[in-house]
């Protein structure tokens, strides 16, 4: 068997494991709202999410392009895809400290951090860091500060409308709202994360030679990204759920649909306009805290917010990291 074919082979078969791992990880960021102010049961919550993520796949070409062609600049050839073998499994790595110790951080960057640090190491391929910068490095630092104060706004928005309502009807209400605010939560998901993986594969079939064109997305590999996320997604990520669901502000209907509403519209604005792979996590996490910050500053409990700050801040280079040692022993693998 031709070993480029070998080496191909390998770097879509690690993509495919950390496009499941991105799914029980980030399960949390379709769910969680939902789940906590039991609008839905956890399974059905994960069965639309699942579905959701599925179709949101198709509608995130843009973003896959950026993934594939826009952040790292790689020769083709065996060697370049030992680096983007590394980058990835560097990027699982990083998912699954987190997901172990219930920190909800992001698979968009830990993967952005995995290409970054292995294409540093190596003697071939060049990072792109204009593109990492407006494309990466701003939309980290802006996605959760948009996302903190659009959901302040939202949820004082919904309180003024709403300030002469039954409480019990308000809330019955919102629960079904959160359906639909779920469900769009979850296509926006699939638009950015399925379509990261996406990038990873067709990054490696122009690498590994299998094809000339950097930016065209085969058929087959929508439909694979998308199921394997749906698989992941649908398996859970219970430890990421719990502390989004319970362990930084006790959310009702209402603050649970303002939630969901931002952080869709962040997502989809992101993928269709501007075309730039933000994270899902960051997104929902801070529009969750500025919708607590309704109540009262100290509604939000800012500990544990804090040690996800922290999580995400170090999930870039943590992720590089653990890229560079792991392409040291995989390197004469892809000599």
């Amino acid at each position: 068997m031709d070993p480029e074919f070998i080496a191909v082979l390998a770097v879509i078969l690690a993509a495919m494991a950390f496009d499941f791992t991105n799914g029980f990880h980030d399960a949390a960021n379709a769910i969680a709202t939902s789940v906590s102010t039991r609008a839905l049961t956890p399974r059905i919550a994960l069965a639309m999410a699942a579905i959701g993520n599925f179709v949101g796949a198709h509608l995130g070409t843009e973003v896959a392009k950026t993934v594939g062609d826009g952040l790292v600049d790689l020769p083709k050839g065996i060697p370049s895809l030992g680096i983007v073998f590394a980058g990835v499994l560097g990027a699982i790595a990083w998912n699954l400290i987190t997901w172990y110790f219930g920190l909800p951080s992001s698979s968009s960057h830990a993967l952005f951090g995995g290409l970054v640090g292995a294409t540093l190491f190596a003697t071939a391929g060049e990072v792109q860091w204009d593109n990492i910068i407006n494309k990466v490095l701003i939309p980290m630092v802006l996605s959760p500060v948009v996302g903190l104060i659009l959901g302040f706004v939202m949820m004082v928005a919904v309180m003024w409308i709403f300030r002469r309502g039954h409480p019990g009807r308000l809330n019955r209400g919102f629960r079904w709202a959160q359906t639909v605010s779920a469900a769009a939560m979850s296509v926006g998901h699939g638009m950015q994360d399925a379509a990261k993986t996406m990038g990873i594969v067709v990054l490696a079939l122009y690498t590994g030679g299998i094809q000339d064109d950097a930016t065209h997305i085969p058929e087959w590999v929508y439909w694979t990204s998308a199921t394997v996320l749906a698989a992941g997604t649908y398996s859970g990520g219970w430890r990421i759920i719990r502390t989004l669901d319970r362990k930084i502000i006790d959310l009702g209907p209402p603050e649970g649909f303002a939630a969901e509403t931002v952080a869709s519209s962040v997502l989809y604005f992101n993928a269709l306009v501007l075309h730039a792979p933000i994270s899902t996590t960051h997104t929902i996490t801070s529009a969750i805290m500025g919708v607590g910050a309704t109540k009262r500053l100290s509604a939000v409990r800012w500990n544990v917010a804090g040690n996800i700050v922290i999580a995400w801040v170090t999930t870039f280079p943590a992720a590089a990291f653990f890229a560079c040692a792991i392409y040291i022993v995989v390197r004469p693998l892809f000599g």
